[in-house]
């Protein structure tokens, strides 16, 4: 077996500590603790569903997981995939299986061990059907998580590919070689829960006096609209390393509000910007504060393929051409976000050319015409218009952008309505098959490659298929290109997934995703990243 990788603790300058003055010698104690105290205050796009790791679903969630719980490996706040609990690890000659080390030290928040039979308990839990899990078919790639999970193809919760060797070393096999495995294992969908927690409290281990954690922090305080307190956790193995003690998310779905709030003083990072404040922002700030970066994700309709007429792909297609991708990511979007035409964004690993929709070249007019046509051939026009109700969770942006999306419609006799709710509201609804003609959705990558953004569209993904898309062909496509294991032909069967999608529009992709954040100057060790993954961990903060 061939050594992959190794690597200690994450080194980290240690911050000097305060003298109190001469004034207050006699508080000198007190003192020094009060201003040991290294309190961030973040952003957050809106508060979880649920921090049960196994059930989440969002980014706002996956902020919070990073800081509360650590997997085998995890992501460093430069994007690179790191160890985590597991100090190294091996892979078999046939990429089928690897074997992790855990460290001897690995302990959860109230002392306990972290061992590997923890590992197996939760990966068992994560593709139970009972547990309801929307992501489990992330893991369908660990042998025998697919047949546990659809229930009923004769595999048993002890056939997972996951076991226990020791109390230290972890064996995952795999149905067939999968190049992004390690990645993979980075998501909410591989950390650990604490099963003593979860037997003696049920659902209610999430609950703050019940939380036991392995990762960084541990959680402390739940005030829903409010805030999340996480303290930093003692017993974390690498908590020498951790600069600061208390980190607080506020849901800030309102991006002028977070903007105004970060320079009061009140908050020193934000989850987003205003897309059309980025300029004013820059001018004030600089951009030092203002960061804006490449990220792995698309801004995407969901489109009810399920429900009349947005069931005739002329209909689709029209909606799709008329969208000015170009004028909502210059004028909406301060040019932040990139135009798309397909549902793989750019830099993704593993693939080469991305399928695109075939009226990228076309004109403004000239789409405009080819709608009107296709509506027309769908039995809509002059007194008989296509009624839309359009959904999105509430921020300034999303607001922004699906009304320049109904004037656009409007050009070819859609009329538009709007609903709109909390990001959780919208997401449960989404998840948990809802009704709904048009919704808006964004898909951030969860490791880079083409099949975390093509698996949505499968029929069988009742979790994140929210359109109900049912087209056999794509199926079997993907299908076969779970089985190849030579990466080109892999990439080949894909991007002909891919051009299904490009044809078909179950969804409609309207901009390529950046990472925006406001960061004071007192954050050190901030870093950007495709993942957008930006743990506290590895952050710091000046006097």
């Amino acid at each position: 077996m061939r050594e992959i990788h190794r690597q200690s603790g994450i080194r980290r300058a240690i911050r000097p500590l305060a003298l109190a003055s001469g004034l207050f010698l006699a508080l000198a104690g007190f003192a020094g603790a009060a201003m040991a105290q290294v309190v961030f205050h973040r952003g957050n796009d809106g508060d979880p569903e649920t921090l049960d790791s196994h059930k989440t679903s969002t980014v706002s969630e996956a902020h919070l997981l990073r800081d509360l719980s650590e997997g085998l490996v995890i992501h460093h706040i430069n994007g690179e995939v790191v160890p985590g609990v597991a100090e190294s690890w091996t892979m078999a000659p046939d990429g089928k299986s690897y074997t992790f080390k855990l460290r001897a030290n690995a302990k959860w928040s109230n002392g306990d061990p972290v061992t590997a039979n923890d590992f197996v308990f939760s990966f068992q839990r994560m593709v139970n059907p009972e547990t309801g899990a929307k992501y489990a078919n992330i893991l369908y790639p660990i042998l025998n998580a697919e047949k546990i999970n659809k229930a009923g193809e004769g595999a048993k919760l002890e056939d997972l590919g996951v076991k226990a060797i020791d109390e230290h070393t972890l064996e995952i096999s795999l149905e067939r070689p999968t190049p992004y495995f390690l990645e993979l294992l980075t998501h909410q969908t591989g950390l650990p829960v604490h099963p003593a927690s979860l037997q003696k409290f049920g659902k209610d281990f999430v609950k703050p006096e019940n939380w036991v954690s392995n990762g960084a922090y541990t959680l402390k305080e739940f005030v829903p609209n409010s805030h999340i307190r996480l303290e930093k956790n003692k017993n974390f193995h690498d908590a020498a390393n951790v600069k600061i003690d208390t980190v607080i998310y506020y849901p800030t779905p309102d991006f002028s509000a977070a903007a105004r709030r970060f320079q009061a003083g009140e908050l020193q990072m934000t989850s987003d910007i205003p897309a059309d404040q980025v300029q004013q922002l820059r001018e004030k700030l600089g951009k030092e504060q203002v960061r804006i970066s490449p990220y792995l994700g698309t801004y995407f309709l969901i489109i009810n393929t399920a429900k009349k007429p947005f069931d005739d792909i002329r209909v689709r297609r029209a909606l799709s051409m008329v969208i000015d991708r170009e004028f909502i990511a210059e004028e909406i979007w301060g040019g932040t976000m990139l135009p798309a035409y397909g549902v793989i964004p750019p830099n993704i690993g593993n693939y080469g050319e991305r399928a695109e929709a075939d009226f990228k070249g076309a004109s403004p007019l000239d789409r405009e015409d080819e709608a009107k046509k296709l509506l027309a051939a769908a039995g809509f026009g002059p007194g008989v218009p296509l009624r839309v109700q359009l959904r999105y969770n509430t921020t300034d942006n999303n607001r922004r952008t699906v009304i320049a999306i109904a004037e656009q419609w409007k050009a070819i006799g859609v009329e538009t309505s709007f609903i709109n709710t909390d990001g959780k509201t919208h997401f449960a609804l989404l998840r948990d098959g809802g009704d709904f003609d048009i919704a808006r959705y964004g898909w951030i990558g969860d490791y880079s490659d083409p099949q975390n953004f093509l698996f949505l569209f499968q029929s069988d993904n009742t979790g994140f298929n929210s359109g109900k898309y049912n087209n056999p062909k794509f199926d079997a496509l993907m299908k076969q290109g779970a089985e190849e294991v030579d990466i080109a032909k892999r990439a080949a069967i894909l991007r002909e997934a891919d051009a299904i999608l490009a044809a078909e529009v179950p969804w409609i992709p309207v901009l390529y995703y950046s990472s925006k954040n406001l960061v004071s100057p007192k954050v050190q060790g901030f870093q950007q990243n495709l993942r957008g993954a930006l743990p506290t961990r590895f952050m710091s903060l000046k006097p």
